[in-house]
């Protein structure tokens, strides 16, 4: 088979604007032994001339998992979605500040936000198979971005990559929609490592799992970041202490005037000195239960 390496190989942007081919270890942090992927600073998210998110400041690094926590409401998934730039699609978002991918600006008018999503995959809180055969969910993100490869062998690797190949092999043309609920999360899983992604988003991934599932899926992300960068959204903080490397803390500024509420970052650190040892002590209230 071919090697998983081959499927995350860049290749030439033709009509693309700006490349996004990573300049790996052009960017690092004395805080970790991997570079940076993604650093944020003064980032902003506007809804109109609503402000739901303000002054996020952080560095994203290669080959570990990244998780937000905080309240319902504080900006987690508005965060999320600036990285693989899904606020694009709603009409009124806004991004203020900076936000760059290996030293590029993700959002310079230039860098096309659909290679961006091919680069930056994501997986949503409840598992949303297509209406499809299990090979052709895997095969539609290729197909559709025009990649030249075997297919049969890319099904079988990025099935194989989401732990879920030797419980579907024997059944790849029967629908997804037959799945189990973590079997539909993993094979989401397995669709966004299809199309040669460097970065995997998940959203409150395990959420509509039961424990079990959510466990499989804890799991498979320990496995994937040696191969992937992950950013996890989580309302869990032992899923959090779990699965991170870092974990940023979020919470809710409300303005007592208008009675709106703004996002705001108010802790980011390696996972273990969050949960022993934070510098805040809004953190320290919010991981040790005593508001939120």
């Amino acid at each position: 088979m071919t090697d998983t390496s081959k499927a995350t190989e860049t290749q030439p942007d033709v009509d693309r604007g700006i490349s996004l081919v990573p300049e790996i270890g052009a960017h690092h942090d004395a805080s970790s032994a991997h570079p940076v992927v993604f650093d944020a600073a003064d980032l902003s998210v506007y809804y109109g001339s609503f402000r739901a998110v303000r002054n996020v400041d952080m560095a994203v690094h290669q080959h570990e998992v990244t998780a937000f926590i905080g309240p319902s409401g504080c900006g987690k998934s508005t965060v999320l979605r600036c990285f693989n730039r899904m606020n694009d699609l709603i009409e009124i978002a806004r991004v203020e500040g900076s936000l760059t991918y290996h030293g590029l600006d993700l959002y310079d008018r230039d860098v096309n936000p659909v290679e961006v999503r091919r680069r930056i995959g994501m997986v949503f809180q409840k598992p949303n198979p297509f209406p499809k055969s299990i090979y052709d969910n895997v095969a539609y993100g290729p197909r559709l971005a025009g990649i030249k490869t075997d297919m049969d062998d890319l099904v079988e690797r990025s099935l194989r990559s989401a732990a879920l190949w030797d419980e579907v092999k024997d059944r790849l043309k029967s629908s997804a929609m037959g799945l189990s609920g973590g079997q539909q999360q993993r094979l989401c899983i397995a669709r966004a490592i299809a199309c040669g992604p460097e970065v995997i988003l998940m959203d409150e991934p395990c959420s509509a799992l039961d424990p079990i599932a959510t466990g499989r899926i804890e799991d498979l992300m320990t496995e994937l970041k040696s191969q992937y960068t992950i950013i996890i959204v989580t309302h869990n903080m032992q899923q959090a202490a779990r699965v991170s490397d870092r974990c940023a803390f979020f919470t809710t500024e409300v303005n007592e005037t208008s009675d709106t509420r703004t996002g705001l970052l108010v802790e980011y650190d390696r996972t273990d000195k969050i949960f022993s040892n934070p510098g805040d002590d809004r953190t320290e209230n919010y991981v040790t239960g005593r508001f939120g």
